[in-house]
């Protein structure tokens, strides 16, 4: 999926990194008590979310007045946010996860070199998971709304109209597995004595059916059902891993932040339905969100909501 413009943020996170006594004020705004400073729809706006937002304009560079330009984008995303609600569009969290560790990754970063500097900036990784999420379910509602409000089938039917192919995908349903290593026990030698019992705990899963018996009563592991999770969704650092991998197998096991982890395959099949060619139409217009369309959709909800500034 690609990000708009304002998503681009490639170096500047690096460059906050550097400076961090830049952002102490957003921090300290950020901790006073909250109080409620929008209502939209009956959805609060609070003072800590729009000391967040000023603190994501700085991370971006914006000029101008960046409390008005707050109090506008956040009233602008809670519209947004409660149409793809109603549209059921909006985007799950393993979507907004996914969306977030390639951005990490874009900037050359772990997931949580990116969380530590949001949180150093101000901004925190819940709020800019957040922005992801309305980013990402708009063009859902923008895609949807094109050609007054296309059904998945006419989705489809527009993509074979215009000479396009009914596209396929791979469909992966995935397990995660985690060997916890705690912070203050990551050395060299705990965790190549952790890698070693994954490997050795990969060679015994035969598929999904059996991981839950195998590692019950094993030390510090968790398992974690990932669901049904579609090729172009897969992390960055995990898709080659993955795709390597052979259905009822297990990835190869990486030392990330959390300690060891490795994925089941449960399954993997080729589709090439209308679910995925709806995927693959509404991701080519995820750029709609600035349309004409979009923001005349956009000003019709603004003027049927009861927005109260306090």
């Amino acid at each position: 999926m690609k990000f708009p413009a304002i998503f681009r943020l490639t170096g500047l996170l690096l460059a906050v990194a550097m400076a961090l006594p830049l952002s102490f004020a957003s921090i300290n705004s950020a901790r006073a008590a909250s109080e409620i400073k929008i209502i939209v729809n009956n959805q609060a706006i609070t003072s800590v979310d729009l000391a967040r937002r000023v603190a994501f304009l700085r991370l971006q560079r914006t000029g101008g007045n960046l409390s008005a330009k707050a109090r506008e984008q956040l009233t602008e995303e809670a519209l947004k946010f409660q149409e793809a609600t109603r549209m059921r569009v909006l985007a799950s969290d393993a979507q907004v996860d996914a969306s977030f560790e390639r951005f990490a990754a874009s900037n050359k970063m772990s997931s949580k070199q990116l969380t530590q500097v949001l949180n150093q900036a101000g901004v925190t990784p819940k709020h800019f998971k957040n922005f992801i999420r309305v980013q990402m379910s708009w063009a859902r509602v923008v895609g949807a709304i094109s050609g007054g409000g296309m059904s998945t089938q006419d989705l489809v039917s527009k993509m074979l109209e215009r000479g396009d192919n009914k596209p396929s995908t791979t469909e992966y349903i995935l397990q995660q597995v985690v060997l916890v290593v705690p912070a203050s026990k990551r050395s060299n030698s705990v965790l190549n004595a952790r890698k070693r019992e994954a490997d050795q705990l990969r060679a015994r899963i035969q598929g999904c059916d059996s991981s839950a018996s195998m590692i019950t009563g094993l030390r510090d592991v968790s398992l974690r059902q990932l669901g049904r999770i579609m090729q172009p969704e897969l992390p960055p650092e995990w898709k080659p891993l993955i795709e390597n991998a052979s259905a009822g197998g297990t990835t190869t096991a990486r030392i990330t932040e959390r300690g060891i982890e490795f994925i089941v395959l449960c399954s993997a099949k080729t589709v090439s339905d209308d679910k995925a060619a709806e995927m693959v139409f509404l991701a080519e217009n995820d750029s709609a969100g600035e349309s004409e369309e979009a923001k005349k959709h956009l000003a019709e909800l603004r003027k049927r909501a009861v927005i109260a500034n306090k």
